[in-house]
Formats: structure tokens, C-alpha cells, sequence
């Protein structure tokens, strides 16, 4: 390919009028590359955010007026270290039933060993890994792997560095008059310690933490979605983690936590000692769904708690160090995008626009199942 200088230099070097031509669609490609988002790899996960639809346009409101620059790209992230056809084999440290008695399904705290992994499996908060669970399928082909969030810091729950854990529920289902258990769920719900696992992994962008040690971090999570604002929280204000990372946080941290019945929260004990201990930099807010009710006599969901917090939610988001993760069932969506309507159009703004706005600057950060 021949350069536009030579070209121009030469043959055209007497038309003036075509060398600024040239000239003017050099600067405008030099301007529109330099703007292009330089982060724009996609989370390879089977579970896509979805973008609401249906919700109706609330009226005209003042537009939001938010940061709009670009999310930076994360440097040093590992990514597929280990592949489906090249798993690592860790081996089962501890698994135990994360609830309290009358709580419903089974939801357990699984810790694998990487210590052996070469390359090290080394991963970092917010990130995902792959179980390809043992068996076959109907067809007699091995079971397809699938991706569980992380809940543990990279420092893992030891704080050795050489663990990864997972939050994991068991999906049970009815069909036909019968119940289904799930493949994977109820696999890793089901191993010992000493068992080995196939694991892939660590995937994921989407779902980490800013750099910025002031950055307010505003988490919405409904039942497992608990896993990576689990790593998060332990990352911020867990004694042994604060001394072992150069991550000090300074901001303030506000979990939404949705469950049935309050023995279906999960890592209560931890989170009510992090409030303890820090009243000024986080605050927690349960939504549980079977012993509490919303303004209008039904139960109390997620969403409900983010309509009663609209105004101090909204000055927290209004700030461009705000990032807000939403993680878990996939059916909570819907019913956040339209708390968030509703609370925008109190402050005056509209949340159509600012979603967007929010996405663009790596603020808004999805990932739902």
C-alpha cells in the first residue's frame, strides 16, 4: 500500500485543492481513532446483560449529566489461563452448607487448591472460572463446562494466594411432575474434600473493581449473586487482606442484598462484622422477600429497597467515582431497571439516558444467570 505522502509528493503535488482533500480525511481518521474505546473485550460467558425493553419512557425529565469518559482498559488481568481442553486439576479443600436451619434449597461454600497449577492459576476479584463436571451427557459426551463467579479474593480465604472459592446453589427445577437437579450444581454441591476438579478459567473484565482507592462501590445482589461483592467486601475490610494488598480503601461501599428468608443470607456473620467495624465506609441493606413487606403490603424485593434509598442512592451515582455491580438471577433486572427509573425521575433525571452514560464510563457493571 502506498503512503498518502508519497502519493501526494508525487503525481498530485500540483492540485492543491486534492491535497487538502487528503489532508482533511487524515485528521479526521487521527481524531475518531484517538477517541475509539480502547476497552472492548466482551466477558466470554454464557450469561449476556440484557438491556430492558420493555420499560416504558418515563416523561421528559432534566437529561443526566454524568461522567462520559470512557472506561480505561485493565492492565495485568489474567485471562484463560487454563482452557476446556487443557483443565487444571485442582483438588477439593473444604466444602460446607453456607445456610442456617429453615432456609430453603442448599447453597454451599466450595474451596479449591491451585498451589499445584503450573502456570499458576492466578486470578483477581470479580473474575470467573470454569467447572467442567465429571460424567457424560445423555449423548455419551462429556458434560459442557460452566462459568461460576469467584468469591474469594486473590489472596483466596486463606490469604496464602494459593486457593480460589465458589458460592454456589443448587438449581433444582419440576418438570414433567418430577425435579430436576442441575448437572453442575449439584456436582460441586455433592464433592468432598480430596476430590478433583476440572477447572478453566479465570474469564472476565466486567465485574472488576476500579483502581481508585476512593471509588464508591454500590452493589445490588440477590441469593449467589453474593459471590463476587463477597470478594469485594473481604478485599476492602478484611484485617489480614488490608495488610497483605496495597489496595486501601477509602470510599464508602453499600450492598443490597435480596433473599427469601433470613436464613438464606449468606456470609452474614462476616458482613455484620465489617459494619461493625466500619460505620463510615459501609452500609448494608436486606431486602428479604418472606418476612418483610414494601410500602404497598407486598414483598419486599431488592428493587423496593433501592426505591426507599432513591435520593441517597442517586447523590452517590451523581458522583463520577460510583461504580454499581449488579449480580444475580437474571429475572432481578427488570424489576432494578425500573426502581432506577422511578428513583432518576425523582432527582430530576432521566434513567434511559444515564444507563447508558454510566456503561460507557465503566461505571455500570452486569452479570446476571
Amino acid at each position: 500500500m502506498y503512503s498518502q505522502s508519497t502519493v501526494i509528493a508525487g503525481g498530485l503535488a500540483h492540485i492543491p485543492v486534492v491535497i487538502g482533500v487528503f489532508s482533511f480525511i487524515q485528521k479526521f481518521f487521527s481524531k475518531r481513532a484517538s477517541q475509539f474505546p480502547q476497552d472492548t473485550e466482551q466477558k466470554k460467558s454464557p450469561v449476556k446483560p440484557v438491556e430492558q425493553k420493555s420499560a416504558p419512557k418515563p416523561a421528559p425529565v432534566a437529561k443526566a449529566e454524568t461522567n462520559t469518559v470512557v472506561k480505561k482498559k485493565h492492565a495485568d488481568v489474567p485471562v484463560n489461563i487454563y482452557r476446556p481442553k487443557t483443565p487444571f486439576e485442582g483438588t477439593v479443600v473444604d466444602n460446607y452448607s453456607l445456610l442456617k436451619e429453615g432456609a430453603i434449597g442448599r447453597v454451599n461454600h466450595i474451596t479449591f487448591d491451585l498451589k499445584d497449577s503450573d502456570p499458576f492459576l492466578n486470578y483477581v476479584e470479580g473474575q470467573s472460572i470454569g467447572i467442567m463436571p465429571a460424567g457424560e451427557d445423555a449423548n455419551g459426551k462429556p458434560h459442557k463446562l460452566r462459568l461460576y463467579s469467584i468469591a474469594s479474593t486473590r489472596h483466596g480465604d486463606d490469604f496464602n494466594g494459593n486457593t480460589v472459592s465458589l458460592c454456589v446453589r443448587q438449581l433444582q427445577y419440576e418438570k414433567d411432575g418430577e425435579t430436576i437437579n442441575g448437572v453442575c450444581s449439584t456436582y460441586l454441591c455433592d464433592i468432598k474434600p480430596g476430590d478433583k476438579v476440572k477447572i478453566t478459567g479465570p474469564v472476565g473484565k466486567e465485574m472488576l473493581l476500579p483502581e481508585e482507592e476512593d471509588a464508591n462501590i454500590v452493589m445490588l445482589a440477590t441469593g449467589t449473586g453474593i459471590a463476587p461483592m463477597r470478594a469485594y467486601l473481604r478485599r476492602m475490610f478484611e484485617p489480614t487482606e488490608k495488610e497483605k494488598n496495597k489496595w486501601n480503601f477509602k470510599g464508602k461501599a453499600w450492598l443490597f442484598m435480596g433473599a427469601p428468608k433470613s436464613a438464606n443470607l449468606l456470609y452474614e456473620e462476616d458482613l455484620q462484622r465489617y459494619l461493625s467495624d466500619n460505620p463510615d465506609n459501609f452500609k448494608y441493606t436486606k431486602a428479604i422477600s418472606r418476612e418483610q413487606q414494601n410500602t404497598k403490603g407486598g414483598r419486599m424485593y431488592i428493587q423496593d429497597r433501592v426505591l426507599e434509598s432513591a435520593n441517597e442512592l442517586f447523590n452517590m451515582i451523581e458522583d463520577e467515582k460510583t461504580h454499581i455491580y449488579l449480580c444475580g438471577l437474571k429475572g432481578m433486572e427488570p424489576g432494578i431497571d425500573e426502581a432506577m427509573t422511578k428513583a432518576a425521575e425523582e432527582k430530576g433525571l432521566n434513567w434511559s439516558e444515564l444507563r447508558p452514560q454510566l456503561k460507557k464510563a465503566g461505571r455500570w457493571h452486569v452479570e446476571t444467570y
